[in-house]
């Protein structure tokens, strides 16, 4: 079975059925159960045709759908009157779905697990598992996303920004269980570039490669967070950083700099670099102003304080850093970084602790009090 083939052909087949005459939702639905009749009936071949077969099997789906529900006798009469379906069209409507589920009446979470379902073909279950939720309740969140659009059509305009960020939201869930969101998210994102070749679709493909490309290195060998100062650069991927350089080379040849171009630069300067100390912490902060200048958001102007502080010395960053807001998530955590590097150690305990009370994961909170505690053994 070649489960990214027949997950590629899902946004193509939902797109088909819906121009055929049925409602996203119901087009949904029934591409869902023909991906499931895919696995039972093909399981080492698939036929020749797989997007015609599922097609067929799809829109017969969904015709007994519309039959069972006696509700819907009008629409019955309207598909029963439609031609059998002959060959599939080459119109691909993938894009289109993407933009159908960035929706902006939708909320973030649903969003994206309307995108893993109807673009990315992974089933509620799978979704669920990834989110680490039940699966009833995953079924519910999308059941209300499809219910939120279920007037939209296929042909209004949508918004590239939103499924960027739609994508990126679905990148940082990084990997639990059996499905592995990041590459799923590079897989998308890989497709969006392709379907737009917009310079930010591009670098975001760019910044997603040159992040999973240090993925090997981010943890030890008993699942603690290892920061990028401390990874061994040999575990890094060199292929997938030499598509990410490419990449983001290409788009800012363009000259129409974006936000996630801006960030993919910054995290090429970090692949180049053979060790942490030798990378260009310079021209980072040049970046890191670009991106503050580009998003204003307080997030970039905390990571630029770390650079800042790289840059031109602990006492530089902390300068930068009390310029932000101090209830930010992570603020905490960088001062006590910079305070370390000024010196000051019993502060920088002091705060590494208060700043793993306010962390959000376990791995996260784990690695601040170790950071803590060797500060205080060192004090002692």
């Amino acid at each position: 079975m070649d489960e990214i083939l027949l997950r590629t052909l899902v946004p193509v087949v939902t797109g088909i059925l819906v121009r055929r005459g049925a409602d996203f939702a119901a087009a949904e639905d029934a591409v869902q159960e023909a991906m499931i009749e895919a696995v039972r009936r093909w399981p080492d071949q698939p036929p020749r045709d797989a997007k015609g077969w599922l097609v067929a099997v799809g829109w017969r789906k969904f015709l007994d759908a519309t039959r069972a529900d006696a509700s819907r006798r009008r629409r019955e009469a309207l598909v029963d009157a439609q031609p059998v379906p002959g060959p599939a069209t080459e119109t691909d409507d993938t894009l289109s779905l993407y933009f159908l589920c960035a929706h902006p009446a939708l909320a973030p979470a649903s969003a994206v697990a309307l995108t893993l379902r109807a673009v990315g073909g992974l089933t509620t279950r799978q979704i669920a598992r990834a989110y680490l939720v039940p699966e009833a309740t995953m079924a519910q969140r999308i059941s209300r996303a499809k219910r939120t659009i279920a007037g939209a059509s296929l042909d209004q305009p949508g918004d590239l920004a939103t499924v960027l960020r739609v994508l990126y939201l679905v990148f940082n869930e990084g990997y639990s269980g059996e499905v592995d969101l990041a590459a799923e998210a590079i897989r998308l994102a890989r497709q969006l570039a392709a379907l737009t070749n917009h310079e930010e679709a591009v670098g975001l493909l760019a910044l997603m490669l040159l992040h999973h490309a240090r993925r090997p290195a981010r943890t030890s060998a008993d699942g603690s967070l290892v920061p990028l100062a401390e990874q061994d650069r040999a575990l890094w991927d060199t292929r997938m950083i030499a598509e990410g350089v490419d990449l983001i080379q290409a788009a800012l040849r363009r000259d129409r700099l974006g936000e996630y171009q801006a960030q993919a630069a910054i995290a090429a300067l970090h692949a180049d670099a053979p060790t942490a100390v030798e990378s260009d912490w310079p021209q980072i902060v040049e970046w890191y102003d670009e991106l503050v200048r580009l998003s204003g958001s307080p997030v970039h102007r905390l990571n630029r304080a770390v650079a800042v502080g790289e840059a031109d010395g602990p006492r530089a960053g902390l300068a930068a850093l009390a310029q932000i807001d101090p209830g930010l998530p992570r603020h905490t955590a960088v001062e006590a970084h910079l305070r370390e590097r000024d010196g000051d150690l019993d502060t920088a305990a002091r705060l590494y602790a208060d700043a793993a009370r306010a962390a959000t994961s376990l791995p996260e909170r784990d690695h601040l009090m170790r950071q803590a505690a060797r500060l205080n053994a060192r004090s002692r």
